[in-house]
């Protein structure tokens, strides 16, 4: 049950209902609790009377010639008589059932239960349509297998009505005031418990924009320190986020400027006065070359920014890795002959067990193809001694492991650079292929996507050039492939 009824959640709201709703549901039930409690108080020392005028009564019924008699004297009549607020009756009823003194009218015990002598016992009843306690102890006559006669004495409930609402004044009307007061000093505790977090809001909104250290976990209560430990992690992950996107946006716009560089000296010279045919050729065709470089840097970083931006929501579908490397392959094989490279596939057929997985078909590709520009980029090659660039897929159909592998006869990659390599627009020193430097990391990015690991190693360890395998491992779907 809620007190207070939000579109939106407050925390103090909430803390505030969960604490005055069960004080106020309990308060009725307090009362009524306090009631019944005050009534059995009042009836106690009122029953004691009571119990004392039957038994008062019950030494005057003696047996006279043979018959039950019952002779109230003057002095214990008045007795009875006495009380101004309350009524009391009385009635004697012989063995036989006969009438002896007092009310007719008066209520009989219940039948179904059991006579006892010298007991007495009290009940609630009802005379002439007025509600009367009645105390009755059943008396034994001093003759042989003679019944039991009867003596009951009554009386109305004014007083122990009047002394109930007495003791419910004295322990109630205290609450009205305590429970307001109650109510105030949790709503104080409460605003008092929360405001730490009222003080660290304030310092988060008076931090400047592009201030993301760490708050200070010790200004706040321990319930909350691992919240603010999580905030620190997030601000400690953005920060470095940031300052990768910085570092990508200045290495980005460092490698553009080169080919736009390069394009806008070429017009420059291709517009002076007396420049020949030949010269604006070449001109020309350095201009191609730079606007094809630029190109393929822009969709490099295109790719790179799909790669990263595709989260874990990228849409999956069975796919069929030996297909797509082939694919791949045979695109790039107009690329590998024109710098004389041998470009070939060996591994599983498509369709065989154990080559398909969940994945982006077009990523995939993405990677395969930038694992196949990067070997045939930095792999030497002339005619006389053509390089080799070799794309494989392996599948181990009991371990659930796809691997696909791109081998190349080049110089290899050195130890100490091959974590470097897949750091965006990092090139190996001395080398003179072209790319834009954003091949590897693209393949790592792609693989982080579909939860596969990168590695690099010597095709051909001891050798000279040693090459570099490219090894991405895949988790293979349970089922088996189809053709």
């Amino acid at each position: 049950m809620k007190i207070f009824l939000r579109e939106q959640r407050s925390l103090f709201g909430e803390i505030l209902d969960w604490m005055l709703t069960p004080l106020l549901l309990l308060w009725p039930v307090s009362l009524a609790l306090t009631w019944l409690v005050a009534q059995g108080l009042a009836n106690k020392p009122f029953d004691r009377a009571l119990e004392y005028n039957a038994q008062a009564l019950a030494q005057l019924v003696s047996v006279a010639n043979g018959k039950v008699q019952f002779n109230l004297p003057q002095p214990a009549s008045e007795l009875l008589r006495a009380d101004e607020s309350d009524i009391v009756y009385y009635q004697v009823v012989g063995p036989g059932g006969e009438f002896l003194s007092g009310e007719r009218d008066l209520p009989e015990p219940p039948a179904d239960e059991p006579l006892r002598s010298g007991e007495v016992r009290l009940r609630d009843a009802e005379l002439r349509g007025i509600d009367v306690r009645v105390a009755y102890i059943w008396v034994r006559m001093p003759m042989q297998e003679a019944p039991l006669a009867l003596v009951q004495v009554a009386e109305t409930r004014e007083k122990r009505s009047v002394l109930a609402t007495e003791i419910i004044k004295g322990v109630m009307l205290p609450q009205f005031v305590i429970l307001p007061l109650a109510v105030l000093l949790v709503w104080l505790a409460l605003a008092r418990g929360i405001q730490p977090l009222n003080q660290l809001e304030q310092r988060i909104r008076a931090r400047n924009p592009d201030d993301l250290s760490p708050l200070d976990d010790r200004a706040v209560p321990l319930e909350v320190a691992p919240l603010v430990a999580s905030v620190n992690d997030l601000l400690l992950r953005l920060n470095d986020s940031l300052a990768t996107q910085k570092r990508f946006l200045a290495d980005a716009a460092h490698q553009l400027k080169t080919p736009l560089a390069g394009l806008r000296m070429q017009a420059d010279l291709a517009q002076r006065e007396g420049t020949s045919t030949e010269e604006l050729k070449r001109s020309l065709q350095q201009i191609g070359r730079s606007s094809i470089r630029a190109t393929h840097t822009v969709n490099q970083l295109l790719a790179l920014a799909r790669a990263e931006g595709s989260g874990a929501s990228i849409a999956r579908q069975p796919c069929d890795l030996a297909r797509l490397v082939i694919e791949v392959v045979r695109d790039s094989v107009p690329r590998a002959l024109d710098k004389h490279i041998d470009l070939g596939y060996e591994g599983v057929e498509p369709g065989s067990p154990g080559v398909m997985l969940d994945g982006n078909p077009t990523l995939l590709k993405e990677l395969v193809r930038n694992l196949l520009d990067n070997a045939i980029n930095y792999t030497p090659s002339t005619p006389d001694k053509p390089g080799v660039v070799t794309a494989r897929v392996l599948a181990d159909t009991f371990g659930h492991v796809l691997l696909l592998q791109v081998e190349d006869s080049g110089p290899g990659v050195p130890e100490a650079e091959r974590e470097l390599v897949f750091q965006p627009f990092y090139r190996a020193l001395g080398s003179e292929a072209d790319g834009s430097g954003l091949g590897l990391p693209i393949v790592r990015e792609i693989a982080h996507k579909h939860d596969a690991r990168v590695t690099l190693e010597d095709a051909r360890p001891g050798q000279n050039p040693p090459g570099a395998r490219f090894s991405v491992r895949f988790e293979a779907r349970d089922v088996p492939a189809r053709n």
